[in-house]
């Protein structure tokens, strides 16, 4: 059987990564701290279920308040929140300078409301909830837009998705020959086609398609067509895997997926890495769970440990629309 990485250690900080704060599920354990996860993408700092402890584990992992700018909550259990507090405190009290937008399932809008103010504190950030009403698009930007995506849980819950729209990618070599360079280069972006060297040249000349990379996160939930929807054509899919196989009934029942479940969405979908999470502390070996996927799932498998970092692959070069996992 090929080898499966338990967890995946970079140094220094890439510009598009995932800092995980924590792996555990209902209940934490001496190795494995509640939910919480950070994508740091391109300047932009997206903080993902932040369980208790979150606060922490951020100043553990060398993140700081300042480097958060979205909240996106899964659903309002615990290990999925309780750390909103101690967050939101710590912003105020480093005087986070730029507004933060808080995501949340809009029936658990009074939860959310509880938790921001669950202490006296001086607020001084500026904390803008946009709860979620259904699925689409919740936010768009430099980065591109972020969906969201019921699932299939005890109480409402969404699944999100990073979606960087697809570009260009300019070839040097080809400027040269038409003897672009500086600020016409960014004109002809801009504008599809200008005139150099006696002549009309396209921005298809002197580039290529350039796919646009994806991120989804996938929590608590049981398969349905929200999962396979975030899942699709993702570089990196961040996915609970609470059970193992042979508790499959118990997952279902709970509303949860297996390791082997996680596995088949990230082969059916086209994944490129997996990242397996939110493990019940009944289980002992977190190397079951990388086992089971491999099964499913012939890609790269991280199965996540508490503050490690996982980079987002290097960019693909594939044609456009390419769903295998190789793309």
């Amino acid at each position: 059987m090929r080898p499966v990485r338990a967890w995946l250690m970079v140094s220094g900080v890439s510009s598009r990564e995932l800092v995980v704060l924590g792996t555990g599920s209902q209940t934490p354990t001496r190795r494995r701290n509640h939910n919480g996860y950070l994508l740091r993408w391109d300047g932009a700092g997206l903080l993902f279920d932040p369980g208790e402890g979150t606060q922490r584990q951020m100043i553990m992992a060398g993140v700081a308040a300042t480097d958060v700018d979205r909240i996106l909550i899964s659903h309002f259990h615990g290990d999925h929140c309780l750390g909103v507090p101690g967050v939101i405190q710590r912003m105020s009290l480093d005087r986070v300078p730029h507004p933060v937008f808080a995501h949340f399932p809009a029936e658990g809008a009074e939860y959310f409301a509880r938790l921001r103010h669950a202490s006296s504190y001086h607020e001084t950030a500026t904390v803008i909830a946009q709860p979620v009403g259904g699925d689409g698009v919740i936010a768009e930007g430099r980065f591109g837009r972020i969906e969201a995506h019921a699932l299939d849980h005890q109480l409402p819950t969404y699944g999100y998705r990073l979606v960087e729209p697809d570009g260009r990618r300019m070839l040097p070599e080809r400027l040269r020959e038409h003897g672009i360079a500086g600020p016409r280069v960014s004109e002809l972006q801009r504008e599809k086609s200008i005139r150099a060297g006696g002549r009309t040249v396209t921005l298809e000349e002197v580039s290529v398609p350039r796919i646009g990379q994806r991120f989804a996160f996938v929590m608590d939930t049981r398969l349905c067509e929200g999962v396979f929807t975030l899942a699709d054509r993702a570089d990196l899919l961040v996915i609970e895997s609470t059970f193992l196989d042979e508790d499959a009934r118990l997952a279902h029942d709970f509303g949860h997926l297996t390791a082997g479940e996680a596995g088949r969405v990230a082969r059916e979908c086209g994944v490129r890495r997996l990242v397996l999470t939110h493990f019940s502390q009944r289980y002992s070996d977190p190397a079951a769970f990388g086992a089971q996927a491999a099964r499913q799932f012939p890609g790269e498998i991280v199965v996540a440990e508490d503050l490690t970092r996982v980079p987002v692959p290097p960019r693909s070069h594939a044609p456009a629309g390419e769903t295998t996992a190789g793309r």
